[in-house]
């Protein structure tokens, strides 16, 4: 009889377990006693796995074969191999539009979205921002409308928070991994992007990207992007792009080098300067340079002014404000700092200027920069090649092989900015330089923050 009861407590027991009460999704941090699962199960079906598919030419097979003598002897096609790299996605529409990482579909020539039921799609990409690391993606769903996740205020997200990161790390699987906010607005060494990131100590790894950073409504805060690592794998110090920005991209096509540009190069505000200037405390960004072309310089701001908030949100870097103008539409609340006293002025709000245009030009012998594309450089023509949108001069955009040119070892991306004693800022300048000078002729260029000097005979 005792064995009876026993068995039948286990019965009991065993049928229990096998039917749980669904859970609904928690209100907020205080509805999470000892489960995240409620989130994950709502949200985990919109993060799907991402295949890129790219094919590596010149690869050898041996080191023998990587000579040239030996691939022409035995008559040998140049090596190919074909390179999968594995990543993450959002779907962010039900009909089949989904988010990534620009790095993980970089190249590709075929790009597979498997989703959480390991449906296997073919994707065609819409768009891409390089300078933010994100593109979007579209699949055909053939009229079914697949779980989407909704965007989140990003901009409201504070330190401390608690967020879930969902994603493939390493190729394994779908993982969820938990964390909090470690910071809003950061901007890391080592990783070049045009806008500020989240920061979150949630366990994000190589396969993560371009995956789900949501908060504990189910909502996407962020699209997860880089780590910070010394060995591979995650130290706790994961990023990820805001939602607010990922939405602007998505639904007004916004890219970093399109974005409204206000022309100031600016600094944080240090003990010091606060002090000189009468802050209470060190904040903001203070304007330390004005393009003449941007927008700050032709609508009132000054060198020395101090950006405490944009649109109502504070902002204490160059970061910070690129992030708040790219999400704003037409126009900007701008709140500074000048001369004791806090003043605002609403700006207008206007791409980087293509001027001059750049008129691309290939100098051929007997010039002496024989060998070179050159093409006048403007801020907007600056922003979208990676350089600093304050130089002016004339940017290298190739360098023929075996020509004058490369002999004197220019590279793309080199920008002369003086020529035999005079100041560069188009193509017509440097013909006028040239003209009538003795050789050798000093030419100076920007190469990565550093002034060289060229002489040309």
């Amino acid at each position: 009889m005792g064995s009876l009861l026993g068995l039948s407590g286990l019965l009991v027991f065993s049928a229990c377990a096998q039917a749980p009460v669904p859970r609904a999704v928690p209100d907020g941090a205080a509805a999470v006693q000892l489960s995240f699962a409620p989130v994950v199960r709502e949200t985990a079906p919109a993060v799907v796995n991402i295949t890129a598919q790219r094919t590596q030419r010149g690869v050898p097979q041996s080191p023998l074969l990587a000579d040239p003598f030996f691939r022409r002897f035995f008559d040998l096609p140049a090596p190919e191999r074909t390179q999968t790299s594995l990543g993450s996605g959002v779907i962010i529409d039900p009909l089949g539009g989904i988010v990534t990482n620009t790095h993980v579909i970089a190249g590709a020539e075929a790009i597979t979205v498997v989703l959480h039921d390991r449906r296997e799609f073919p994707a065609r990409v819409l768009r891409v921002d390089p300078q933010a690391d994100i593109a979007l993606l579209q699949i055909d769903p053939a009229g079914e409308r697949l779980p989407a996740l909704t965007f989140g205020d990003s901009d409201g997200l504070e330190v401390g928070d608690l967020v879930l990161a969902i994603g493939n790390p390493f190729g394994i699987g779908q993982s969820v991994t938990s964390g909090i906010v470690s910071a809003t607005a950061r901007s890391a060494r080592g990783i070049d992007l045009a806008i500020p990131l989240i920061q979150t100590d949630a366990a994000i790894n190589p396969g993560n990207s371009g995956g789900a950073l949501v908060d504990l409504q189910g909502r996407l805060v962020g699209v997860n992007t880089a780590i910070l690592t010394r060995g591979g794998g995650s130290i706790g110090v994961g990023f990820a792009i805001p939602a607010s920005y990922v939405r602007a991209f998505v639904e007004r096509g916004l890219v970093a080098a399109e974005a409204p540009w206000l022309g100031a190069r600016l600094q944080p505000v240090d003990v010091g300067i606060a002090e000189a200037l009468g802050l209470d405390r060190p904040r903001g960004a203070l304007v330390r340079e004005l393009h003449p072309l941007g927008t700050a310089a032709r609508h009132g701001l000054q060198q020395g002014d101090v950006l405490l908030a944009i649109d109502g949100m504070p902002i204490d870097d160059e970061g910070g404000v690129r992030l708040r103008l790219a999400v704003a539409e037409h126009q900007a609340a701008v709140e500074f700092w000048r001369r004791g006293a806090v003043r605002q002025e609403v700006l207008p709000l206007a791409p980087a200027p293509l001027e001059p245009s750049p008129e691309p030009h290939r100098f051929d012998r007997p010039h002496p920069l024989a060998g070179l594309t050159v093409a006048n450089l403007s801020p907007a023509f600056a922003l979208q090649h990676g350089l600093d949108p304050f130089l002016r001069g004339v940017v290298v955009a190739e360098v023929a092989t075996g020509s004058p040119a490369a002999g004197m070892r220019f590279r793309p991306g080199d920008v002369i900015v003086d020529l035999a004693g005079r100041t560069v800022q188009s193509r017509a300048d440097i013909d006028a330089a040239l003209r009538g000078a003795r050789p050798p002729v000093r030419l100076s260029i920007e190469r990565a923050g550093r002034r060289l000097q060229v002489l040309l005979s």
